[in-house]
């Protein structure tokens, strides 16, 4: 089973910023990671106009759209239950990974990492620390029961994902 960890905060926070930079650290240490973002709002990777997303909208309940750089399956989900974060997890390529981070899902049974912002208008004793939170990284110091790792360092951050996921 391929590890899988959620960066979770309220918005605003940071989540994607840290994200862009964990990434490539995560790369450069061995770590081969996976992404599922999650989002709010009714999104669309294709735009219209384009072939793929004329044959989408015409009907076609999936449609996978590849070059040689990279592919994307787009499945249409207009009366399915809500999103379960295991199946989505199951239909990435576990051979070509050694991790999936997951930004948002933060009500899913999964470990997370919990980010704390000092301005983003939250208070720290507003933090649900469950027994999924492995660590909470913050940009001032915390006395919490789990680890508190710097928001600003992402090697510290890094080296705590590897050694998770080693164990």
């Amino acid at each position: 089973m391929i590890p899988v960890l959620a960066i979770s905060a309220w918005s605003g926070t940071g989540k994607t910023t840290l994200l862009k930079k964990l990434i490539p650290a995560l790369c450069a240490k061995g770590i081969r990671p996976g992404l599922i973002k999650h989002t709010h709002h009714n999104m669309d990777v294709d735009k219209p106009g384009k072939d793929s997303y004329e044959l989408r909208k015409a009907g076609a309940a999936q449609t996978m759209v590849a070059s040689n750089q990279r592919w994307a399956l787009m499945t249409e989900t207009p009366d399915e239950a809500p999103l379960d974060l295991a199946y989505l997890v199951s239909r990435m390529d576990h051979s070509t990974l050694d991790l999936v981070l997951v930004e948002g899902f933060k009500h899913e049974a999964v470990a997370k990492i919990l980010l704390f912002r000092s301005d983003a208008g939250h208070n720290v004793n507003e933090l649900t620390l469950d027994e999924h939170v492995i660590a909470v990284a913050s940009d001032v110091a915390l006395s919490l029961d789990v680890p508190v790792l710097d928001l600003n360092n992402v090697d510290v951050i890094a080296e705590f994902i590897v050694e998770w996921c080693a164990v």
